[in-house]
């Protein structure tokens, strides 16, 4: 079965969650880390993990996920946004991390701009399940990269000069094809 007629049958939220089920799945079969107690360090030290606990407060994300997973996520809505994790998490004073600065409360729903994200990711996935989902030929989902392209606030979109055609008229409705012949029933002019 070809994968739009997938879509079609079992619709883009039940393939999105299947997708994302393999993800998770793919993810739990890696290999495991090196004993505890292990003095050897990694061979690469970018490809040191850190310990990210499990997450506590999921309301949009899949419940499901590690919180490695969910690390991984946040990584890329930072790289869509342009922001840092301080933007929607707030600080947990009582919690000092060995910096001397208080750590993240990730599971903290005190910032309204954390309201703000999880209303954005409901809104791009329906449009992804809702718009994008029936096109066969849309290519690409919708993130919030395909707006903010790593700004904070999108930046609106200006028509290039170069773009702009003098010789068009922008007298009249841009809602016809002009080389089209009149409707059935209608004269000719």
């Amino acid at each position: 079965m070809k994968p739009s007629t997938l879509v079609q049958h079992f619709g883009r939220r039940i393939l999105f969650t299947a997708i994302l089920s393999l993800s998770i799945a793919a993810q739990t079969q890696q290999p495991a880390s090196p004993a505890q107690g292990s003095s050897a360090p990694a061979s690469n030290p970018s490809e040191a993990h850190h310990n990210h606990p499990a997450p506590t407060n999921l309301q949009v994300l899949p419940k499901t996920l590690t919180g490695e997973q969910v690390h991984e996520i946040m990584e890329k809505w930072e790289g869509y946004l342009g922001t840092k994790c301080s933007h929607c998490h707030a600080a947990d004073p009582k919690n000092i991390g060995p910096n001397g600065r208080p750590r993240l409360n990730y599971a903290d729903d005190s910032r309204p701009e954390k309201a703000t994200a999880r209303l954005m990711f409901k809104m791009t996935e329906q449009i992804n399940v809702d718009y994008i989902g029936k096109i066969d030929t849309s290519g690409e989902p919708v993130t919030c990269g395909t707006c903010h392209r790593g700004h904070l606030g999108p930046e609106p979109y200006k028509l290039p000069p170069e773009d702009h055609d003098p010789d068009h008229d922008h007298d009249h409705d841009h809602d016809h094809d002009h080389d089209a012949a009149p409707p059935a029933g209608a004269a000719a002019k």
